[in-house]
This record gives C-alpha cells, structure tokens and sequence, in this order.
C-alpha cells in the first residue's frame, strides 16, 4: 500500500515572532514536493500567526499538545475546540518530553488523542523507549504498550499518524541507523495488525523521530515501513526543506 510520505516539524519551547515568521517565510518561497504532507507544530503562542503567515498548500499547523477535556476551568491548557479555532488541523500527543517531564502517564496521552480525534483534530501520536529500555531489549514492548493504551479507546486510526521516537536519540545527536529504524517500525507495524487490523495498521503512517535532519534523512528513503519524519531542532533550520525532499 502506497502511503503518503509525512513530514512534521516540532519547534518546541523555541522561537519569537521574527524568528518563527522567517521560518514560514522561507517555507513560502520553496517549491516543496505536492506529494509529500506537512505539518508544523510551533509553540502555542504562534499557531495563529503560522495559519496566518504559511502561504504553502501542502503545508499544515499543529499544536504541540491538547488537553483530554473541552474548554473550562484548566489553567495553562489547550482545549481541541481553540486549536481548530486558531486554524490548526493537527496536534501531537504523547511526545517523549510530555512522557518523561511532565510524567503524562499512557491512559491520559490515550484520552487526550481520543479527545483530539473525536472533536475533528488529526494526531500525531509519538511512542518510544528509552535508552535504559532500549539496552534492556524491551523496545517493542513499550511501544505496544504505548499504542495499545490508545487502541484500547479508539477504533478508527484514519487520522493518526505514528511517530516512533527513541528518546535515546531526540536531541542528543545520536540516531539509529536506517537498519535499526526500519526493523522497529515493521515490529510495530505487524504489532498494530493485531490491534487495529490488518487494513488500517498497512494505511498508517509511522514517521521516524530520532535526530533526524538535512543530511542523513535521505538515508531512511527505501525503508519500506518509514512514511516519513518527526523532526525537531532541524525544523527549525533551513534544511528543514531537504528533510522534506529528502524522498525525491
């Protein structure tokens, strides 16, 4: 099955309005791939100035995060009803920073998806081990323990895509090689089988997150099971647009 390649972009706790504004701005002038979909995630303060500034067809807005209940009485959280309000379409959930830092368990990152889809949001759901993990063999485990948290409560995977992410490996330079990946994601892949059938785990999408950027991107491009990347300090960078051609 033909999926189509997926590019996201978190910027995190990074940016001003000048800043986040020439990154958009050199996005516009780009003649990016029409095959390939984007989706920038900036800090919730600029959603709307990226709606209002992005100028790219393919190209698409996130929030970085989104609360498991409507708007109400929830200091410093971000309701699904004033994401879409502000014109984005997507929202992450479950990254590796809300996991470990702000300890959001999985049933909470599962209600906050299930929340997202069902009021019209597409997710961007990202799993992954840590190093500890990882060198104790127990990578897919965790993994399916994350996704089976969400599956558990949502039937319809149309609008999620996967992130597989080693926290080992986001922002520390490391990355796993293109081998690695691709064994991982096919494990996750046959996993989702078993959970949400055949058909919809073959059309979901599982992007790589692990320190991806400009120069080994290209490397991840005939990996069967790799339908794009999760980028973060890159996206923030110029070669944020080779990540995006990198499949060309």
């Amino acid at each position: 099955m033909a999926r189509q390649f997926f590019v996201g972009g978190n910027f995190k706790a990074n940016g001003t309005k000048s800043s986040i504004t020439q990154i958009v701005e050199n996005l516009n002038t780009q003649d990016l791939p029409k095959e390939v979909e984007v989706v920038v995630c900036p800090p919730s303060l600029y959603i709307d100035l990226v709606v209002k500034e992005n100028k790219q067809p393919t190209v698409q807005v996130g929030a970085q995060n989104v609360f498991n209940k409507p708007c109400g009485a929830f200091t410093g959280e971000l309701c699904a009803e004033q994401i879409l309000d502000a014109g984005a379409k997507w929202t992450l959930t479950g990254h590796s920073e809300r996991r470990t830092i702000i300890k959001e368990s999985d049933e909470f990152i599962a209600e906050k998806t299930k929340y997202a889809l069902d009021h019209g949001l597409s997710v961007i759901l990202c799993i992954g081990e840590t190093l500890e993990e990882r060198k104790s063999g127990i990578t897919l485990q965790v993994c399916a323990r994350q996704l089976d948290a969400v599956s558990k409560i949502v039937s319809d995977w149309s609008k999620v895509v996967v992130a597989y992410e080693p926290v080992w490996a986001i922002g520390t330079g490391l990355a796993a090689t293109p081998d690695d990946a691709q064994e991982t994601h096919k494990e996750i892949r046959e996993h989702l089988v078993k959970t949400i059938g055949k058909d919809q785990a073959e059309a979901t999408r599982i992007l790589y997150g692990g320190s991806v950027n400009g120069k080994n991107a290209v490397e991840f491009k005939d990996k069967p099971d790799i339908d794009g990347f999760l980028v973060g300090g890159a996206s923030l960078k110029p070669e944020f647009v080779n990540i995006i051609k990198s499949r060309l």
